[in-house]
C-alpha cells in the first residue's frame, strides 16, 4: 500500500467517513491544474479521471483512452473501473463519503453517490493534508492587445446585459475562467499548459462587472481598466 493511502485512511476516523473521492479537476474545474490530487493519492497522470479510497479497497475510475495507462500507474494499489460505472454507483454501499464540495457540482454528487450512499461535505482538503504543494503563482492577468481580438470587451458585456434584460435577469454569474476570458479578452498564467485566468465574474443588468479573483492577479488590469 503506498504512503499517502496509509496516510488518507488514518484521516477517516478523525472525520467520520467510510472513504473519501478525489477527482482530477481543480476548484475551477479544469482538467489540467498546476495542483493534481489525483496523481498524488494514486499516482494516475491521465486527464480525466476520479479514485474513491475506503477502508480495505481502493477504486480508479477512468476512460477507455487511459486502460493500459491506468493499470501501469495505479493498477498494483487501485481497482481500475471504467469511468461510466461511477453513475450511480453500485460498488460500495451504505457508505459515508467524505469529499471537498469546491471540487464537484449539485449534479455530479447527485448522480455518482446519492442512491446507494451518503457524502459528508469537508472544508479542509485531506489530500492538501497529507501532501502540502506550494505553489507560486501571482503572475498578473493581462489584457490582450486590440489588434489581435475579434470583439472588445464592452461590446460583449453588452450584448450580455442586453440578454439578462431581455430575460428579466439581475446578475450573469460566469464560473468558467475560459469564458471569463473571453468576455474580457484577458489571459493569466494559472494552467500548466494553457493561459488561462483562474477566476470568476459577475456582470450586473446596471453594467457593473465584478471580477473575482486574487487581488494581486488583477492590478494591472485596474490600472489599464
Amino acid at each position: 500500500m503506498n504512503r499517502e493511502v496509509k496516510e488518507l485512511r488514518k484521516k477517516f476516523k478523525e472525520y467520520d467517513i467510510d472513504g473519501y473521492v478525489i477527482p482530477k479537476n481543480d476548484d475551477y474545474f479544469t482538467e489540467y491544474s498546476k495542483i493534481n490530487r489525483l496523481k498524488i493519492i494514486s499516482n494516475f497522470s491521465g486527464s480525466a479521471g476520479l479514485a474513491v479510497v475506503l477502508k480495505n479497497k481502493n477504486y480508479l475510475f477512468s476512460d477507455g483512452r487511459y486502460t493500459i495507462q491506468s493499470e501501469i500507474e495505479s493498477g498494483k494499489h487501485f481497482k481500475i473501473t471504467s469511468y461510466e460505472k461511477i453513475i450511480n454507483c453500485n460498488l460500495f454501499k451504505n457508505l459515508k463519503l467524505g469529499l471537498d464540495p469546491k471540487l464537484f457540482t449539485h449534479m455530479q454528487i447527485k448522480n455518482y453517490f446519492l442512491k446507494y450512499n451518503k457524502v459528508k461535505f469537508l472544508s479542509n482538503n485531506l489530500i492538501d493534508e497529507i501532501k502540502t504543494q506550494k505553489v507560486i503563482n501571482n503572475t498578473p492577468f493581462f489584457l490582450l492587445k486590440d489588434e489581435i481580438i475579434g470583439e472588445n470587451s464592452e461590446s460583449k458585456v453588452n450584448k450580455i446585459i442586453n440578454y439578462l434584460k431581455k430575460n428579466k435577469a439581475d446578475n450573469l454569474f460566469v464560473t468558467a475562467p475560459e469564458n471569463v476570458a473571453w468576455i474580457l479578452n484577458i489571459r493569466g498564467a494559472d494552467g500548466p499548459n494553457s493561459p488561462i485566468p483562474n477566476s470568476r465574474l459577475i456582470i450586473n443588468k446596471s453594467k457593473k462587472v465584478f471580477l473575482i479573483t486574487e487581488p494581486q492577479k488583477a492590478k494591472e488590469l485596474i490600472k489599464k481598466k
